[in-house]
């Protein structure tokens, strides 16, 4: 089989882990759902029962050790994961989460944001492969992003770049958990659309759906016209839920808001890995980081995390 590496995926509603080969494969994985009631230091303990059962696997059914970890969080975050935020999940306050699972696994950590890992993911064997400017979404309970750009994925100053969640969509709409009003999370997300409907996203009406589409299609356009990107790759649950609805309202808004010549026909599609795509994402952050470390190549090409 070769080499397999520790991913695990940290969100707000659940937490993954798995094992994935250097070549993207995900091979074995098993999931949590959140309890918001527990503290940081317990939550962090059910994370690495599932943590310590995906090791387990390796050894006894797949045969193989684990050669490093890779984590892809739901942020705010500070650069390589060394602390997370992630909002809505209140027990977790610059948690040292790069830290607790290299004491936990004694493996080599590397941690990104979760977005910014789908956008490896999807460069490296989805929707984007063989792109060199992409950005990724996830729209789910809350709304992230990671940009691809030359070939290489931005990190920006404490490695939050691509938080499209954050840019505004409806100029003194609701309030936003940063403080804003109008960003496109506290409009668009899983937590948004309970709150303004009194329904969960699991159950929406069709002027829903085509809402939440129409709101991510203008976020997307700004940054289509901002980076001259032409692909907006998107996952999550919310976005993959509503399914055609949601993608022909993104899809609409979009090339009514991409008139720039480099930025008209620019497309948005789903995510082609779909639920394992968060796991791969977070496998390909510690394939890359392994390749960094063997090579001493600090450039290594985002897309191509086997490269």
């Amino acid at each position: 089989m070769g080499d397999v590496v520790l991913a695990v995926d940290v969100g707000t509603v659940s937490m993954s882990a798995g094992l994935v080969t250097m070549q993207g494969e995900l091979i074995d994985r098993d999931t949590i759902e959140v309890d918001h009631d527990l503290q940081g230091d317990a939550l962090f303990g059910r994370l690495r029962t599932l943590i310590d059962g995906q090791m387990e696997r390796a050894r006894d059914h797949h045969r193989v050790i684990p050669i490093a970890l890779g984590v892809g969080a739901a942020g705010p975050i500070t650069p390589h994961a060394e602390t997370v935020s992630p909002v809505g999940l209140h027990s977790w306050r610059n948690f040292p989460l790069r830290e607790r699972l290299a004491t936990a696994t004694a493996l080599p950590v590397y941690g990104d944001l979760d977005a910014k890992a789908l956008a490896l993911a999807e460069g490296w064997l989805g929707a984007a492969q063989g792109r060199q400017s992409f950005m990724a979404m996830v729209v789910s309970s809350g709304v992230s992003g990671g940009i691809v750009l030359n070939g290489q994925l931005l990190d920006g100053a404490e490695g939050n770049a691509g938080h499209v969640g954050h840019i505004i969509v409806e100029p003194n709409g609701r309030r936003c958990s940063c403080g804003a009003r109008g960003c496109l999370e506290a409009e668009a997300s899983g937590a948004a659309i309970e709150a303004i409907t009194g329904r969960p996203p699991s159950s929406p009406t069709y002027e829903i759906m085509q809402r939440t589409g129409r709101l991510v299609g203008r976020a997307a356009a700004s940054v289509c016209n901002l980076l001259d990107l032409d692909l907006v790759v998107v996952g999550g649950s919310v976005a993959l839920g509503f399914g055609a609805t949601f993608f022909n309202s993104a899809q609409e808004t979009l090339d009514e808001h991409t008139k720039l010549a480099f930025s008209r026909g620019a497309r948005i599609t789903p995510v082609r890995l779909g639920d394992r795509g968060p796991l791969i994402g977070a496998g390909a952050v510690a394939v890359r980081g392994v390749h960094r470390a063997r090579r001493g190549a600090a450039g290594q090409r985002a897309v191509a995390p086997q490269a």
